[in-house]
């Protein structure tokens, strides 16, 4: 089982749980202190570790017209001032093999959207900037095809890996997310992260962009944790219908304190029974 030290925390599927929250994409920096703050304030309470995620580029919008952040370079620069501000890991998506370098002098954990969790130049690029690496399972992969995504990486030597669950595509415009998936990915030995709310994101649902279930991704969250797994990944916002994207899927801010709370009971419970498989 391998536990990995990133910026103060340590994520492991026998730790303490993680929390990675944050909106879609970058609004303005006032907006990701906003949130930052009353996430970290939820996760002390509560007695789990925190990570701040946003993107600075959706490069998958459904539509060319669908808003896509502020952009590399000012979105780094915000997402920087946040882990020093509140001293908290901070997380976020590359696109491109040229974009990993950038990124990693600014955050914490390079994130590998699904959709590109094969692409063996982004891979290789990513573990050789050393940072800590989150690979999220494509829509179109069994949990047990993710061995060969973690090879990629582990050959640049670097084994600070998280392998994450988003659902897997069931049908038009819907995912399903099979359970046996989070341990199965665990027998690999890294922790795994369950994403809540993009697996119950409906895909390209509403014609010119995303739909969502958000009233089931507390379910999601409380059934994967459950389990006994090293992190939960949610997107929050305060107003998710006006966010400029996934609103349907993230979970209201004011919401998320309890949330919280109550994953920290299930992990406590998960963390002290594990289960062998």
């Amino acid at each position: 089982m391998k536990n990995i030290d990133i910026a103060g925390i340590t994520v492991g599927n026998d730790q303490p749980l993680t929390i990675i929250a944050g909106p879609c994409q970058l609004e303005s920096a006032d907006h990701a202190q906003m949130i930052a703050g009353q996430m970290k304030e939820a996760c002390e309470k509560a007695g789990a570790q925190y990570v701040f995620k946003a993107s600075y580029d959706k490069a998958n919008r459904t539509s060319l017209s669908g808003k896509r952040g502020p952009g590399i370079d000012a979105g780094l620069q915000i997402l920087a001032e946040i882990g020093k501000e509140f001293t908290v890991p901070v997380l976020t998506d590359v696109h491109t093999a040229e974009q990993c370098a950038l990124a990693a002098d600014a955050v914490d954990i390079l994130q590998i959207p699904a959709f590109l969790c094969r692409q063996t130049d982004m891979l290789l690029a990513a573990g050789e900037t050393g940072k800590a690496i989150n690979i999220k399972k494509g829509q179109f992969l069994a949990p047990w095809d993710m061995e060969n995504v973690v090879k990629k990486v582990e050959s640049t030597g670097n084994t600070k890996i998280l392998l994450t669950e988003r659902g897997t595509s069931f049908g038009y415009n819907t995912l399903v997310t099979d359970m046996r998936g989070l341990p199965q990915m665990a027998k690999g030995g890294y922790p795994v992260v369950m994403d809540a709310t993009h697996s119950v994101q409906q895909p390209g649902g509403k014609g010119g962009s995303t739909g969502g279930q958000r009233e089931f991704a507390p379910l999601m969250a409380r059934a994967a944790v459950s389990l006994g797994i090293a992190a939960v990944f949610i997107e929050t916002h305060e107003d998710p219908d006006q966010a400029p994207s996934d609103g349907p899927n993230m979970i209201y801010l004011d919401q998320m304190s309890s949330l919280v709370d109550s994953l920290m009971q299930f992990d406590t419970l998960a963390k002290a029974n594990p289960i062998r498989i």
